[in-house]
């Protein structure tokens, strides 16, 4: 019991930090006040190599990079929205990890729900199909007089 709880402080411990670990120390501001916006920047641009992980969470060469023309826009007095705009000028909506509302990403935006939408209305559609398929009719006398009629002649050919 004591070193599972030991094992899952360790590993809380690992995953807070593992943030911390992606931005080199040579990288922070000295000014902590810059340092907070340059790090909540970060964590609202995308790497282009992970493209999973934000600037600050990853170890990528180019994610390196933009955290150092984050701290550089922000150093020369740009505000958060003229970092942001000159990164996005650079690279394209593509690098925030919540990019715009807007037609050019509107599929973006729209996809995943069209993807569940279309995938719930085939699975109605083939459900109901079945459905309609398995629904048994009784047979009326005439239809049984034939099936008993058919299945006493394929018993007599054999």
């Amino acid at each position: 019991m004591m070193s599972r709880s030991l094992l899952l402080s360790l590993l809380m411990i690992a995953s807070l930090s593992a943030s911390a670990l992606a931005v080199a120390p040579g990288e922070s501001l000295s000014d902590p006040a810059l340092e907070a916006r340059a790090r909540t920047l970060s964590k609202e641009l995308r790497c282009l190599v992970c493209q999973n992980q934000s600037i600050d969470d990853s170890d990528a060469e180019l994610a390196a990079d933009l955290r150092l023309v984050v701290r550089e826009r922000l150093t020369a007095g740009d505000s958060d929205a003229e970092v942001l705009d000159y990164i996005v000028a650079r690279y394209g909506d593509f690098v925030l990890l919540r990019p715009p509302f807007e037609l050019a990403t509107l599929l973006l935006w729209l996809g995943p729900f069209a993807v569940i939408f279309f995938g719930a209305a085939g699975l109605f559609i083939a459900f109901r199909r079945q459905a309609s398929s398995e629904s048994t009719q009784t047979l009326d006398l005439e239809e049984q007089k034939r099936v008993a009629q058919l299945l006493d002649e394929e018993s007599q050919s054999r």
